[in-house]
């Protein structure tokens, strides 16, 4: 039997460390576990956006406070069919309303979104063009390890040429209403038919020990 219950924090950590292919914590609100038979094989977690103009950017700074990321979402490899879709569905129905669901797949992994589309979230197209600033000897990091606070200028100065910039892959951008699908009509993104396209699998290969079911 499949089922979708919270989770909780330390519970999800070795999934988003071991297994995700960012192998960096994001800030977690919400996190559900996928239960097959009494044990976890996925999870999904929910949280504050890295960008604050995102926030705003959603549907204006009145809603702001509404707006929330899917960004994490890692299922045990060779699970049943449709578990990812699945553990999202079931996920969103038990987020607090209202909310804004934002989320992304990165075209850099591969990845098209399909689980998104499978539970009719709205495609608003690409992400912008950014460019990252990276660090000479540090490419392995990601650029909030180093970055965080600093502007542009705060890096030049602390690391001179040893600065430089990247352009990031972009990502597909998908949003989910929950308990306010009135405020599409507030949505500041154009509605885009779904992308298609090859979509790759991944797993980190890491190992995640037995989490029985517990109950909060």
């Amino acid at each position: 039997m499949k089922e979708v219950l919270t989770i909780t924090r330390e519970m999800v950590l070795p999934w988003i460390m071991k297994k995700h292919y960012a192998h960096r914590i994001p800030s977690i609100s919400f996190a559900y576990g996928l239960y097959l038979d009494g044990d976890i094989i996925g999870v999904v977690t929910y949280g504050t956006p890295a960008s604050s103009t995102l926030l705003s950017g959603v549907c204006g700074a009145e809603y702001s406070k509404n707006v929330i990321e899917l960004n994490r979402l890692v299922i045990e490899e060779n699970s049943p069919k449709n578990c990812a879709s699945f553990l999202v569905g079931r996920s969103l129905r038990q987020l607090p309303k209202p909310k804004i669901v934002v989320s992304y797949a990165d075209t850099g992994q591969g990845h098209v979104g399909y689980v998104y589309q499978a539970c009719n979230f709205i495609y608003t197209g690409l992400s912008s063009k950014f460019k990252d600033p990276v660090i000479k000897g540090y490419e392995h990091q990601h650029h909030a390890t180093y970055a965080h606070g600093m502007t542009n200028a705060d890096l030049k100065k602390k690391y001179g040429k040893l600065l430089y910039f990247k352009e990031r892959k972009r990502k597909h951008r998908y949003i989910y209403f929950v308990g306010c699908k009135e405020l599409i009509e507030k949505l500041n993104y154009g509605i885009k038919s779904y992308p298609k396209g090859i979509s790759k699998r991944y797993d980190s290969g890491g190992k995640v020990g037995k989490q029985q079911r517990f109950d909060l």
